[in-house]
């Protein structure tokens, strides 16, 4: 146990008797929604999994803790903060730890600390990856080198589709990091459950998942899973009016300046402006729906762990 890491009780408990537990990340309250509803909706996928059969653990740093597990009033603080509290990922952490501040944690800062309190499956909206335009800006995710590195398996829409989805599913592979599809023929492309890429591999039951990752950790492979789980048909976007939104988000990032770990926020507030706010009730939705599969995959790999 890490000396820098506090697991709340339901949580620890959870674990200690081989129950289901899933991870959410705090990124998606402090910089991916407006106040109240980033807090409000992360307590309602909180509920959602508790609903599906699983305990739910938003990770986040607090006061230069690593929190395995919030509190409502914790999660309702990250939330009325915003963008004033840190994003962190792997290079973030021991700054924000040593400096005894708040970070809300990205997919790859999520990893990280699931991974020292030993929960295996954690649930997200979408995965980072390659930006467009890589080839001249280097802006490749760190969540790709986490996701080759530590062993969690990631529950997510696809790739966030202000992406480049062929060039992101091209550095997992590189870095054997195993890619299915949940029930579905194509990657998904986060706003909608096509993205015109062949799914790497499909899955249609959580169980035959949950018995890939079993195999994978006897094995001794190192790092996670991608798990891309479509945004149900009812709440997907219109391909045209996304990719159009997209398309001028990404030119006015790149004419202002945006570089870093603010390209994505800005992106998807832009994205969320320019599609009347239809992109957040979207963003809503597919992450419910993650945590939901996330839920099932964790009791089905608890129950395989449990012998």
């Amino acid at each position: 146990m890490n000396d820098y890491l506090d697991i709340a009780p339901e949580v620890a408990q959870a674990l200690k008797a081989g129950r289901p537990v899933v991870a959410l990340e705090s990124t998606i309250i402090s910089h991916g929604m407006p106040y109240p509803r980033n807090a409000d909706t992360a307590l309602e996928v909180e509920a959602v999994i508790r609903d599906n059969g699983a305990v739910p653990a938003t990770i986040a740093i607090l006061g230069g803790r690593l929190k395995a597990g919030l509190t409502e009033a914790d999660i309702r603080r990250l939330g009325e903060a915003g963008h004033a509290v840190a994003k962190v990922s792997r290079r973030d952490l021991p700054g924000i730890v040593a400096g005894g501040a708040d970070g809300a944690t990205t997919v790859a800062g999520t990893m990280i600390i699931a991974a020292m309190a030993n929960i295996r499956v954690f649930a997200t909206g979408g995965i980072g990856g390659v930006h467009r335009g890589a080839e001249r800006t280097m802006d490749v995710s760190a969540d790709l080198d986490e996701l080759a590195r530590t062993d969690v398996a990631v529950v997510c829409a696809g790739a966030k589709s202000i992406l480049d989805i062929p060039k992101t599913l091209e550095y997992l592979e590189t870095k054997g990091v195993p890619v299915l599809v949940y029930r579905w023929d194509e990657f998904p492309a986060f706003y909608t459950s096509s993205s015109g890429v062949p799914a790497p591999a499909r899955m249609d039951d959580a169980k035959a998942i949950a018995a890939m990752l079993f195999a994978k950790r006897r094995l001794g492979f190192p790092g996670g899973a991608v798990i891309a789980n479509p945004i149900p048909n009812a709440n997907e976007m219109a391909p045209a009016v996304i990719n159009e939104a997209i398309d001028r988000a990404v030119a006015e990032a790149e004419a202002t300046g945006v570089r870093g770990k603010d390209v994505t926020p800005f992106l998807l507030a832009r994205v969320k402006d320019l599609t009347g706010g239809d992109s957040l009730e979207s963003n809503i939705a597919l992450v419910k729906n993650n945590a939901r599969l996330a839920a099932e995959l964790a009791a089905e790999l608890a129950a395989m762990e449990r012998g």
